[in-house]
């Protein structure tokens, strides 16, 4: 590995805070996620098609998540791609609480093809399931109110309601999404979020008659003018793959069904196979929204035993947030890092990247530390964040219930 600046220029200081931050608010997603399992756990399609929208990290615009552009109703609109929601929105005229975006506020009134969902819909009822909050009547007209809270304090917050819109190509008539008025929380300068979940109201379930249930996505680095995809149904001759697919059952969680559940039976370390008696048992949830990888405490603590055993000779450098393993490597220009992979049911495995190894808190690289996190305790749920599945063509088949992982080069300029 190549130490090489992230070309953050003179925002050094306020980055490295706004780093702090947004890894604490990771922090508070992960709790929220927990929460949830805890919580709950007391048609065919025709004429598929697909559709290829670029897709970048959000950095530009002061997330760790990465985005897309679609156009809502004829205007463009970019927002935050996440595997771990349901309800796509964006922030919406007359907006009575708005945080700042990048681009224009979306205009219903300035869409012909826009309509409100009237609170006795099925659509309006199918709140609950999705977003675990029920859809509210309102007043002139009885339209029907959503609410979305997120795991660190971020919640949206208006109109339930649908018009055209277009995924690449691909258009999509009376798809339904939250028209935000009240919006609060760390969503960068993005116009909202993209909801690839399962419920009946995500991105997924409404196209599912146009891409059969499927998608796929290779997350890039966060350099400058670094571009991947998202990929919308099966067409894999978009693909560019350096390896062949290796594919997982996704487990089925009846009361936790909106979430992509996969089991992770195995991590090695360079080469080294790690022991620990909770693989194969261990459900493990696969979130595009979360950024560092959380693994069960015994695990985490194999894994970084071995890492430095393997990553020896270097000085250490003091944590950063919730990452423990950290080194100061400013004086070397090149050194070996430990190879990482996690191995899960029927023999799927998904090597991480390089890119997705070491987290660079300082770009001297005089503070730069192991990319993954212990959970507090062993009966939480492991989460595979998206810096780990960097340079991955990571393929979701809902209608086959498989996730597959490749190995692409995303991250070329």
């Amino acid at each position: 590995m190549k130490h090489r600046d992230y070309c953050y220029g003179g925002r050094d200081k306020d980055w490295n805070k706004l780093l702090q931050r947004r890894l604490i608010l990771d922090e508070f997603r992960i709790q929220s996620l927990q929460a949830r399992i805890k919580n709950k756990a007391s048609a065919k399609p025709q004429d598929v098609s697909d559709a290829r929208i670029p897709l970048t990290s959000g950095v530009e615009l002061g997330i760790l998540n990465y985005i897309v552009t679609v156009e809502m109703g004829g205007r463009k609109m970019t927002v935050i791609v996440d595997t771990g929601s349901d309800l796509t929105w964006v922030q919406c005229q007359p907006c009575k609480s708005c945080y700042d975006q990048k681009e224009p506020l979306f205009n219903p009134s300035a869409s012909t093809s826009y309509q409100t969902v009237s609170c006795n819909s099925s659509e309006c009822q199918s709140l609950e399931f999705a977003t675990g909050n029920t859809g509210v009547c309102g007043e002139n007209p009885p339209t029907c109110n959503y609410v979305v809270s997120y795991g660190d304090g971020s919640y949206t917050s208006g109109d339930l309601a649908n018009d055209h819109l277009n995924l690449g190509k691909t258009p999509v008539d009376k798809f339904i999404f939250g028209c935000g008025r009240y919006n609060k929380g760390l969503f960068g300068g993005a116009s909202g979020l993209m909801g690839l979940g399962r419920s009946s109201i995500s991105l997924v379930s409404q196209t599912s008659a146009i891409f059969d249930g499927f998608f796929s996505y290779c997350l890039p680095s966060t350099e400058s003018g670094a571009s991947g995809s998202l990929v919308l149904g099966g067409n894999s001759s978009v693909y560019n793959t350096s390896s062949p697919f290796s594919y997982t059952r996704m487990i089925p969680n009846p009361k936790l069904s909106t979430f992509y559940f996969l089991n992770l039976t195995g991590v090695s370390v360079g080469g080294v196979t790690l022991q620990d008696s909770s693989f194969g048992k261990t459900a493990m949830l696969i979130d595009s929204g979360t950024v560092i990888t959380r693994l069960p405490p015994t695990i985490y603590k194999a894994l970084k035993a071995e890492f430095q055993k393997q990553f020896t000779g270097f000085p250490t450098a003091p944590a950063f947030s919730i990452l423990d393993t950290c080194f100061n490597l400013s004086a070397y220009q090149e050194v070996d890092v430990p190879t990482l992979k996690l191995q899960f049911e029927g023999n799927a495995e998904m090597n991480v990247d390089i890119t997705g190894v070491f987290y660079f808190v300082k770009t001297d690289a005089s503070q730069v530390c192991l990319a993954l996190a212990s959970l507090s305790f062993e009966d939480e749920t492991g989460i595979i964040g998206n810096y780990q599945q960097r340079n991955q063509r990571v393929i979701y088949d809902t209608k086959e219930s498989k996730l597959g992982f490749a190995q692409e080069s995303c991250s070329f300029t």
